[in-house]
């Protein structure tokens, strides 16, 4: 039977690292452009939608202007608030945004389900390790197992 090599899952055990702290290595507005013009262009609603909705959820004035300059990379003087990211996320059906700013400062994020089995795998594996020690203990007691 041949072995096929899983190119999906790579990252599934690597440790996530923090993003290079060097001097001038963390001007992230191009990034952060990009990844707002990527999350409007996929979402389900267009621009006016998006800013009538984020307007409605915020209670404060969102204009399709605005989201086109916070998606500008020219703009460097219009830059989205980090409040206002959420609401974005939210409207949009993304998480985009926080993953990628999780993942530069060396973390991963969870959602929904996958919280509780995380939490539910890590009590599984304390569990099995106090068994153990337990074992260990009244071995060394001289306890039958």
């Amino acid at each position: 039977m041949r072995h096929v090599r899983d190119t999906q899952t790579l990252d599934l055990f690597d440790i996530p690292e923090p993003a290079n702290t060097r001097e001038g290595t963390m001007d992230c507005r191009r990034a952060v452009c990009n990844l707002l013009a990527e999350i409007i262009k996929n979402s389900p609603l267009d621009r006016h939608q998006i800013a009538c909705e984020m307007s409605r959820l915020e209670g404060r004035t969102v204009s399709k202007f605005m989201l086109d300059a916070w998606a500008s990379e020219s703009r460097e003087d219009h830059n989205i608030p980090f409040y206002q990211v959420l609401v974005l996320e939210e409207v949009c059906h993304s998480h985009r945004l926080t993953d990628w700013h999780v993942s530069k400062r060396g973390g991963k994020v969870s959602y929904g389900k996958d919280v509780l089995e995380g939490e539910l795998g890590k009590l599984e594996l304390i569990k099995e390790n106090a068994a153990r020690k337990i074992r260990e203990l009244k071995k060394v007691l001289g306890e039958e197992v």
